[in-house]
């Protein structure tokens, strides 16, 4: 109830008390005094409430009269838009009769917080700004408000009609979606009516999906289609979470599951903007696996699947064109440098070791490897590295900045993310970079890379590397590299359990060939007793949470990263 509407019914309640107290003080005398006292006080409440309100009405009515020159309440009373003028304390002191018809039904809002017609926002921190849009009584409105002297007037603009017609113009905007079939291949390997039988009912799917939402439907070719939705539409199928995923992940046939990407541009104005943005998300979701949709908006991305695991590709054809194209630009360059991530672990030092010797003695350039030996995970490897060659491989990166040249050719493993790189100044001063890396594709990668060289489906980016060497003159690779490789293999696989395939055990295979040696490579792994008993104690401290182990370490991150060895 409105603070203002309760001045009444104290005086009604003053009265009944005097009554009362007239009665008592008939059977009571001393009862009817004391009676009459709490009478004379609530009397006298009644009448301070009243007269502070009214002179707080007139301290901010005259106030705004004060700032405002002509100010009649006339005046604003034969305005055609609502007008109400706020005091300090947020509450309506004085509304014209527009604002009473249309935001509240004809009833005298007085009294009443600001806030319930300007959606709940905060009036003193939108006074005298650009504006606001509010939703009040069914209507919409524009509201600007205007600080004058100890009161805030503001006008409500009506635009219920073009606000309508806004949302429906943007909900209709084009939003075109390109389709891959990701793992076509697998079941083209078995036979042709096998092929045929998986790719209709894809493409059956795909068109009662499409059918579903009103969408145009064209098929591209080469297991690729377009379609272009209703903004609106899409808004439906991201609060759903795009079941069309599931719904072609159902198609199994010889144990095998069909997936499809999905790159999905929001928002553009133009058929043609929207298309290029599609395939853009397209290759992000690709780059991260498949089995997703990624939908770009404002430049920004949100992914929505990414359940089935990665489609190893069988054919090495990709890896020997990038072996060609890594071999142009080392022979176009003066020195190489090899780079990781921070924290490097064994991948990273495995798959920068076996680079960094073909680079220098395949191709004959000063090729090192940028590390930070004191933050570094893979130490045991850098120290078997460094007794068995005879020439130190490792520089730091305030070493190499002094070396690198316009010609400098940088080669990033394990990673595609500047931020994480080990020395991003480094990365920033080369003008040459070859990227190598296995993680899903992220929205910040390096995108001015001459090569590009990213699988997902790959094990490890020493997998990677052994394909590309072996691509290449691999002559001089010997068994320190190799055991390096093979251990960055045994690390991202958990001893080969974990993303496992056909190419991951044919490059283990290649490295024993080159000498790599699986006790020199299980010794990477080994670790001192305490540090056993550390991991031990955290295990042993884990918690089960929502189907999750939860452990926690008194150690801070640095001090574990400093004691772990691998």
């Amino acid at each position: 109830m409105k603070r203002w509407t309760l001045t009444p019914w104290f005086l009604i309640f003053a009265v009944l008390m005097l009554a009362m107290t007239m009665a008592i003080h008939a059977y009571n005398p001393i009862l009817g005094y004391i009676a009459l006292g709490v009478t004379v006080v609530a009397f006298a409440a009644v009448l301070v409430f009243s007269l502070g309100f009214r002179n707080y009405i007139k301290s901010t009515v005259r106030s705004a009269a004060d700032h405002i020159n002509g100010f009649n309440a006339e005046h604003l009373e034969k305005y055609k838009y609502p007008v109400a003028l706020v005091g300090d304390r947020g509450d309506i002191v004085w509304c014209n009769a527009r604002f009473r018809k249309s935001l509240c039904d004809g009833r005298s809002p007085e009294g009443e917080s600001i806030k319930e017609y300007i959606s709940g926002a905060d009036i003193k921190k939108i006074a005298d700004g650009e504006g606001i849009d509010a939703a009040a009584n069914g209507r919409e409105f524009s509201v600007f408000c205007i600080t004058v002297g100890e009161g805030i007037i503001c006008y409500f603009i009506e635009d219920t009609y073009y606000k309508q017609e806004v949302r429906e113009y943007h909900s209709n905007l084009p939003s075109v979606a390109l389709v891959t079939f990701d793992n076509a291949e697998d079941f083209s390997s078995d036979s042709d009516e096998l092929y045929s039988e998986v790719l209709v009912t894809v493409e059956n799917t795909l068109q009662r999906w499409a059918s579903e939402y009103s969408a145009l439907y064209k098929k591209l070719g080469n297991n690729r289609y377009m379609m272009i939705f209703t903004d609106s539409n899409v808004e439906k199928m991201s609060e759903a979470k795009f079941p069309i995923l599931k719904e072609i992940r159902s198609i199994n046939v010889n144990n095998r599951i069909a997936t499809i990407s999905v790159g999905l541009c929001r928002g553009s104005k133009l058929i043609k903007e929207s298309e290029l943005n599609a395939r853009k998300a397209l290759e992000m979701a690709l780059g991260r696996g498949g089995d997703q949709v990624a939908v770009i908006k404002d430049n920004s991305y949100t992914f929505f699947g990414g359940t089935a695991a990665a489609s190893e590709k069988v054919s090495k054809v990709r890896m020997r064109v990038i072996a060609n194209a890594i071999s142009r630009a080392a022979s176009d360059s003066d020195r190489v440098f090899i780079m990781g991530h921070r924290f490097s672990d064994l991948d990273c030092v495995g798959a920068a070791m076996g680079l960094q010797c073909i680079m220098e003695k395949t191709f004959n350039r000063y090729c090192k490897i940028i590390i930070n030996k004191s933050t570094s995970m893979a130490k045991q490897l850098i120290t078997y590295a460094e007794n068995k060659l005879e020439n130190s491989i490792f520089v730091s990166p305030e070493e190499a900045m002094r070396w690198i040249t316009p010609k400098t050719l940088l080669i990033i493993v394990d990673t595609h993310i500047a931020g994480s790189l080990e020395s991003p100044a480094v990365y920033e001063k080369c003008k040459k970079v070859i990227v190598i890396d296995h993680h899903r594709k992220s929205v910040n990668h390096i995108d001015n890379a001459l090569v590009f060289c990213h699988e997902p489906s790959s094990s490890s980016a020493s997998e990677m590397c052994c394909e590309i060497i072996g691509c290449l003159d691999d002559k001089p690779l010997g068994y320190v590299q190799a055991d390096a490789l093979l251990s960055g293999i045994t690390l991202d696989t958990k001893n080969f359990v974990l993303k496992t395939g056909v190419r991951t055990f044919e490059a283990a295979a290649y490295l024993r060939r080159k000498g790599a040696n699986t006790l020199t490579v299980k010794e990477m792994f080994s670790g001192s007793i305490n540090t056993y008993r550390e991991k031990v104690d955290i295990v042993c401290r884990s918690k089960i949470y929502r189907g999750c182990a939860i452990s926690y370490s008194e150690k801070s991150a640095e001090e574990l990263r400093r004691r772990t060895k691998c």
